[in-house]
């Protein structure tokens, strides 16, 4: 991997000491992830670690009759493959790219020699990341059973942004409301409101986040608990917000897994 691509886009990579990035840099690849890819299904044994840059990940249950919902969403504050290193080599979640962008990838391989490293740092990172993750989980639980549809969507806007460090978030209706499992009826209704308080702007598979204050005062605290828990768990130096493959001018490498297609997605 170049200087350039050094893992600074990444919160969890970011966190490490530079001795271990420097170790783990030339193990890294940078891939570029298509909207719709699906980088594991459940119960499928993983063959890579993915850490996004620029992009969202949602990790979806999937029912018998198609019908989806999400556990969790994952940006360039962690990494999909927790599985890898917690016992089960596993997981009944699927891995679904939400918007196109760039992530580095680590084969499971290489992965598990960084982790097994005698010094741990790499291990404890991993650990206190899973612990912000479970967080995120539960309280998405929490949320789902007991908030409004306004509150839902104003939390899950809020999510992404940061996951993507962008206010700008291309995305459906009919997408988020399968993501939180929920009528696209619903979220419309919901985004009309959100927008005639100014708190966001849209247009059809776009929406920009116009007013943070007003969408942080619309959402609950399920925002807040896991952002506190994220910042607390991973505290490191602030992030450059653009992506270096980008900057370079060099184009990464296009990867999706012919062998899977995306999830169909019903209103």
């Amino acid at each position: 991997m170049s200087k350039q691509a050094l893992p600074i886009q990444n919160r969890l990579l970011n966190c490490l000491p530079q001795e271990v990035q420097s170790r783990l840099s030339p193990k890294l690849e940078i891939m570029s992830l298509r909207q719709g890819t699906v980088l594991h299904e459940a119960a499928a044994n993983l063959a890579y670690i993915y850490f996004p840059i620029d992009n969202i990940v949602s990790l979806l249950h999937v029912l018998e009759n198609g019908s989806t919902a999400e556990v969790a969403v994952i940006g360039n504050e962690g990494m999909i493959g927790v599985s890898a290193f917690m016992g089960g080599q596993n997981t009944q979640s699927q891995a679904l790219v939400l918007t196109s962008g760039i992530v580095y990838r680590l084969s499971i391989q290489k992965f598990k020699e960084e982790f097994n490293q005698p010094d741990a740092i790499f291990r404890m990172q991993l650990l206190r990341y899973s612990q912000a993750l479970i967080t995120q989980m539960a309280q998405t639980v929490v949320c789902n059973r007991h908030h409004t549809i306004v509150q839902q969507l104003s939390r899950w806007l809020l999510m992404a942004a940061d996951c993507l460090s962008d206010d700008d978030i291309t995305m459906t209706h009919e997408l988020i409301a399968n993501l939180l499992g929920v009528r696209r009826e619903g979220i419309t209704a919901a985004a009309h409101k959100l927008k005639d308080v100014g708190a966001i702007e849209y247009r059809r598979g776009h929406i920009k986040i116009a007013d943070r204050l007003k969408l942080e005062k619309l959402s609950c605290e399920c925002y807040f608990v896991v952002k506190r828990e994220t910042d607390r768990l991973l505290p490191c130096p602030s992030r450059q917000q653009s992506s270096p493959a980008r900057k370079s001018g060099s184009r990464a490498p296009v990867y999706s897994h012919s062998a899977h297609a995306p999830i169909p997605f019903k209103a």
